[in-house]
């Protein structure tokens, strides 16, 4: 059965849009995060289960989407130690692509991270917290000191775990022979160039 829509309360009809304008960053958010599709579906969920249970306050925060941002961000590093754990009991074989996944919106969404480009793969090696850190700053664009509210530390925290996510992702690049700005997506070195 079909709810008529115009018989929604406000509240409903307010959060419902809500959903509909954050569910993509969310789930893109959630993937670099957590590295793992089924987990990102997840971490969303749980984000927007929370949202709505505490929608009638939050409905009138200045900024509903950053505190959407911070909750999934809060879900995702609380929940990373768990996840890693779980990951090293699973065989890496029951890990699937994002294309072969059965959901076709969120595949819409999350395609583009999962191309098989050498950076996404880069990413991976990160700590969740380091990736967090990098989704803020470079995916979702925010300043530091929003970064530092939605992760729950100080600015210079976001500046050096940043930095050291940088520098370990300049490594992964450069140990599996990229070439990478911050401009243009990885490419393969041509054979035979140097790596200054």
């Amino acid at each position: 059965m079909v709810r008529n829509r115009s018989r929604q309360s406000p509240a409903r009809q307010e959060f419902d849009q809500f959903v509909a304008d954050s569910v993509e960053g969310l789930l893109r958010a959630a993937y670099l995060i957590a590295w793992d599709f089924a987990e990102a579906e997840d971490l969303v969920q749980e984000c927007l289960l929370r949202m709505a249970d505490r929608w009638p306050r939050v409905r009138t925060m200045e900024h509903p989407a950053a505190y959407g941002r911070k909750v999934l961000v809060n879900l995702a590093l609380d929940e990373g130690r768990r996840r890693t754990r779980r990951r090293a009991e699973l065989d890496s074989s029951r890990t699937h692509p994002v294309d072969q996944q059965e959901d076709p919106d969120a595949v819409r969404v999350l395609g583009w991270v999962e191309t098989g480009t050498d950076l996404s793969r880069a990413l991976g090696e990160l700590a969740p917290r380091q990736r967090a850190a990098l989704v803020l700053r470079y995916f979702d664009d925010l300043s530091e000191a929003q970064t530092a509210d939605v992760m729950g530390c100080s600015v210079g925290t976001v500046k050096s775990t940043t930095s050291r996510a940088l520098e370990r992702l300049r490594g992964v690049v450069d140990r599996q022979g990229l070439q990478w700005t911050a401009t243009e997506r990885p490419t393969q070195k041509p054979e035979g160039s140097v790596t200054r």
